[in-house]
Formats: C-alpha cells, structure tokens, sequence
C-alpha cells in the first residue's frame, strides 16, 4: 500500500496533515504503508513518524531538518566537502561580537560582503553590504529582529558573478538547470520573483560544471527534490562551481509553471516507487 500526504499525488491511501502536527490515525496508516509520500510543506513531527514508521519515503528531508536554515546549509556544504563561498556564521548578535570584537577589531571580510539572515527566501534576507556604515545598519537590524525571537545571520564573501545564478532543480533523478538574470542593473539578488528573467540556453558547459555539483551534493546528502542555487568563481580563467543556497520550497516559473512541475514530480515519485518494486494501484 502506497500512502500520500501530498495533496496531489493521488495514491492508495491519502491523507492530509496540513497545518497540525500527524496523530495517531496517520501515524496507524504509515505502520501498515509501503512507502509514503510527503508534500513540501512538511513538518519535521510528519517527517520523523514517516521515516521511524516506514522504510520508504519521498522526498529525503533528513538533510532539511538535520542542517535548518542558511546557517544550517553551510554547516552542510562544510561537513560534506562541497564547493562554497567562504562564510561565517552567527546564531545571535552576542555571539557574532564577542566571536568577531567588532568594531574594534576589523572584520576579515573585505567590502564589498553579503549578509544573510537565517530565514526567508526570494532573496528577501538576502544583502550587499558595500561599507561599515551598511554593515552597522544591517546589525542594528539584526538586534531588532532578535528582540522578535528571530536569531541567527551568516557574513559571505562576495563573488562576482556577471550578476546571475544557475538554479538546478533536483526532482527525483531529474535535473533541469537554468540562469537567473536580473533585468534591472540596480537591484542585487537574482530570484524571479525580483525580475529576474530565466535563460535555459546560455553556457551549456557551465551548466553541466553547476549540475555535476549538484549530482554530488544530492549523491552525498540523499537530497532528491529541492532547488539549488550555485554561482561561478573565475579561478586563473576556469570557472568554479559554488553552492549558494538549498531551496526545499523553490519556484516554477523556470519548470514551466506548476503543472509542469507536478508532471515532473508524478513522473519521480512513479520512478522511485518502480526503483523500489512498487506502484501505486492502477498504474503501471
């Protein structure tokens, strides 16, 4: 029996948790599943019962709830040997001062640098700190956000990159890459949502260096569906994969729009079941 929690993915038993933690009934319904199938929106009590209870669920998140948050993802990167920029990472504005003795020690970050609160996505956290006076103003902010119980930031090298990202989509085995390019010269950050616009075609060879990098990160962490945000160092002329960023909830316009991703997604999910023996009923 194949059992789903996503609410598209229709199988031979389905259920929803949205917005409260699972209760004994699915916990029941796991215990007698061959495999089970979790949404996106999946919180870590769902995934801990589906993965104590059944030996077979999609999408892995252990990565996700073992390495939260961009703070979390570069604890990742650094423990599994993979490419990234250089970064430090802070859980409090107490810990970053008495780590760092800012300000009357320097930084050992040059300007310009790129700050990151340890939430929020779309680039929204996201800051290109130019100066002293942009760092101090971002800290300040910091102190606010900690009176409100949001901790934690990461201080990033800034790496030029032409002013574009290559997303690789990881869904199941698939990988569908493709650069995201600000159309406004102003603004910093390349997510879509921003303005940015999607090229499938540029840099062919770029894009394989980017998705082997990504083949890595899932091979070594078991990460089968999540958006990865890398960019390119130039390193004595040979451009370097680095990994920015894991997007466990990431956009689709570059797919195609959601009924593309949901077809890709039906088409994994039905190749991780045939990897396994399985199928759900009805279909082949």
């Amino acid at each position: 029996m194949i059992l789903s929690f996503h609410p598209i993915i229709t199988a031979d038993e389905n259920r929803l948790c949205a917005g409260r933690d699972p209760g004994p009934a699915e916990g029941e319904a796991m215990a007698r599943a061959d495999a089970v199938i979790l949404p996106q929106a999946c919180r870590k009590t769902l995934y801990d019962m589906a993965t104590a209870l059944c030996p077979h669920v999609f999408p892995d998140y252990t990565a996700r709830f073992k390495y939260p948050g961009k703070i979390g993802q570069a604890a990742l990167f650094a423990d599994n040997d993979l490419s990234f920029p250089r970064t430090r990472t802070f859980a409090a504005i107490d810990d970053f001062y008495a780590e760092t003795r800012y300000p009357e020690s320097g930084l050992d970050f040059e300007y310009p640098m790129v700050f990151k609160f340890d939430w929020g996505g779309e680039g929204d956290t996201v800051f290109y700190v130019a100066s002293s006076a942009e760092f101090d103003r971002i800290l300040d902010r910091a102190e606010k956000f900690e009176r409100t119980g949001q901790k934690g930031f990461l201080i990033q090298e800034f790496v030029p990159t032409d002013r574009r990202s290559l997303r690789v989509a990881a869904i199941g085995e698939r990988r569908i890459s493709y650069f995201r390019v600000p159309t406004d010269p102003s603004r910093f950050g390349t997510a879509l949502s921003k303005g940015a616009a999607v090229d499938h075609e540029a840099d062919p060879d770029l894009q394989r260096k980017g998705v082997a990098l990504v083949d890595l990160l899932c091979e070594k962490t078991g990460i089968n569906l999540a958006g990865m945000d890398v960019i390119f160092r130039d390193t004595a002329g040979e451009p370097t994969p680095l990994l920015l960023e894991i997007n466990y909830f990431f956009g689709r316009n570059g797919l195609g729009g959601s009924a593309a991703f949901y077809e890709l997604l039906a088409e994994a999910v039905n190749n991780w079941l045939k990897g396994l023996g399985l199928s759900i009923s009805g279909t082949k």
